[in-house]
């Protein structure tokens, strides 16, 4: 379902093939993971790969509210990638895309995080 990795100090969270969001059960696994990520991430830099997933909603979303949260007050920064044209829909609506950056490719989005503020 979720994969957590570091590559280039960031920790990227990717969401697998599985992955549904709308399983209230795996909803809630993966917000324990993440939170869990957040939590362990050193530095505090997050990529959430959104590339195995069709379908966000607002239960996802209220998931990565709060890891946000915990990334800022971290003083950490938050990116997505991977978005296809529904899920980026979603964020673009919510205005969600103005409080995290979503690029096309993860590359795209760890060579962002390794740039200094």
């Amino acid at each position: 379902m979720v994969h957590i990795c570091c590559q280039q100090d960031v920790t990227v969270v990717e969401l697998r093939s599985r992955y549904d969001s709308l399983d209230l059960k795996v909803l809630d696994e993966f917000g324990e993971t993440l939170i869990a990520a957040v939590e362990r991430a050193t530095p505090p830099l997050l990529l959430l790969d959104l590339s195995g997933t069709d379908y966000i909603g607002s239960s996802f979303i209220e998931q990565l509210l709060r890891a946000w949260k915990e990334i800022e007050a971290r003083q950490g920064r938050m990116v997505l990638c991977g978005a296809n044209p529904f899920c980026l829909e979603v964020l673009q609506t919510t205005r969600l895309d103005t409080l995290w950056p979503v690029f096309g490719t993860r590359d795209e989005a760890i060579e962002d995080l390794a740039k200094p503020l």
